[in-house]
This record gives C-alpha cells, sequence and structure tokens, in this order.
C-alpha cells in the first residue's frame, strides 16, 4: 500500500463529488500593486483541469 502525499493534502482540498481545487497564484507578495478585484479573486479556491486532477488523484487517495 502507498503512503499519501501528505504535501499534497495540504496544498489541495477534495470535494464530496471528488474535484480537486486549488488555489489561485499570485497571492504570496507583490499583491499592493494589484487591484482589489485581482486581491478578491485570489481568495477562491478553483478547480483543477481535468488531466491534472485525473494525475494528482492517484497521489491524494491512499
Amino acid at each position: 500500500m502507498n503512503k499519501t502525499k501528505k504535501a499534497l493534502i495540504k496544498r489541495f482540498k477534495i470535494t464530496k463529488n471528488g474535484k480537486i481545487l486549488r488555489r489561485a497564484t499570485g497571492q504570496n507578495h507583490y499583491r499592493s500593486k494589484k487591484t482589489g478585484e485581482q486581491r478578491r479573486k485570489g481568495r477562491k479556491w478553483i478547480p483543477l483541469a481535468k488531466n491534472e486532477a485525473q494525475k494528482l488523484k492517484k497521489f491524494l487517495t491512499k
């Protein structure tokens, strides 16, 4: 039995329906020059593309 990748669990969410969500990129620094709309959008969780989600699912589940 393979171990779950703990680093990936901390960075992604799996919904009840099995979708994998990620955080928006570009939110760690240089935020002062971004508009308020860009900063608000950065707080949301974004669904992964299907091909990326399939690759990650085998690492996220035991």
